[in-house]
């Protein structure tokens, strides 16, 4: 079978990585995507247009019209867990499969919250862009993270893992999720309104959907703390921008750290990330070998289900599977 593995070359070395390449290889004919920019939909079609399988990255646009457009395809594979860039529902109706992989950047994800607290606390990057600037840093007392109270929205699997650190810390961990009680009796279960206004770092892990669209607002941030720290590792969707930049002008909290945001690939807003009590990295919470190899490997696993003619662990709508290939 033929796959579209559609990840730009620049994407492929940072999110797929030889190993898996390899792997793919091994199991089909593919078919690599050489251009600098991400297909969009109609670039899509074009590319894919004798393909069986597409494996797909962030930036790639499975939109609802590009399945009755390519006939041959059998499945829309997606290196992620995130696949809100593919119309399950067209594909359904086209008889394609559609698959995600695992969370696999649970770990790295959680060290990039760890390290935005001692940042945000401490003014490590503030100091150190004085310092190659040839500036002398301000020296500014810091916050230790022991004994402060760390808040997490979402209580996943990236929300417990950060709990457990946190805890080890010696932090006072509270928990906001309608979804999940914790059972350790160490983590307090609170409402979210009392995570907000109790809390000295404000980590946003929730699933980013209808429901949690600007679930960070204006009347959000009020409640919160003028000393503490807002860090957003979910998605940009979660955010009003326009009042979490008011906030942090008019200093009714003390900063943010973001690794998201609504620019596109889900990069943290160019003018949220400029503001002097912002710190910001672009969208490289996953993008350790570790993660990357995960969710890769994975792909490879499920195309070589799909070549075989079985369904492979992540499908999402197999029971919608009409173009499966026969043992």
């Amino acid at each position: 079978m033929k796959v579209l593995l559609a990840h730009t070359p620049q994407m492929r070395r940072d999110y797929y990585g030889e190993r898996s390449l390899n792997g793919l290889r091994a199991v089909a004919d593919v078919r690599l995507y050489e251009g600098d920019a991400a297909l969009d939909a109609a670039a899509l079609v074009e590319a894919a247009a004798d393909v069986d399988i597409i494996v797909a990255d962030r930036m790639t646009e499975g939109r609802g019209e590009i399945f009755p457009l390519l006939p041959k395809l059998r499945a829309f594979v997606r290196c992620a867990v995130d696949i809100r860039n593919i119309d399950v529902a067209a594909a359904s109706a086209a008889g394609v499969l559609v698959t995600q992989a695992s969370a696999g950047f649970v770990q790295s994800v959680a060290e990039l919250a760890l390290g935005f607290m001692v940042d945000l606390s401490r003014g490590v990057s503030r100091a150190t862009a004085d310092y190659h600037a040839g500036r002398a840093p301000e020296v500014v007392m810091g916050r230790q993270l022991a004994g402060s109270t760390i808040g997490i929205i979402g209580y996943g699997s990236i929300g417990r893992y950060l709990a457990g650190i946190a805890k080890v810390l010696g932090m006072k961990v509270l928990v906001a999720d309608p979804f999940v009680t914790p059972d350790d009796a160490a983590i307090r279960h609170v409402p979210l309104d009392d995570l907000l206004a109790r809390a000295d770092y404000v980590v946003c892990l929730a699933i980013a959907n209808a429901e949690t669209e600007n679930l960070i607002g204006q009347a959000a941030l009020a409640r919160m703390q003028t000393h503490a720290f807002f860090i957003n590792l979910s998605r940009g969707n979660l955010v009003d921008e326009a009042a979490l930049a008011a906030a942090l002008r008019e200093s009714r909290i003390a900063g943010a750290a973001m690794d998201v945001g609504r620019a596109p690939d889900q990069m943290p807003a160019p003018e949220l990330a400029k503001l002097g009590n912002v710190i910001a990295t672009p969208h490289v919470g996953g993008l350790t070998p570790q993660a990357i190899e995960h969710q890769s490997s994975e792909t490879v696993r499920q195309v070589a289900k799909i070549v075989a003619g079985e369904i492979p662990v992540g499908a999402v709508n197999a029971e919608h599977w009409t173009r499966r290939p026969r043992p």
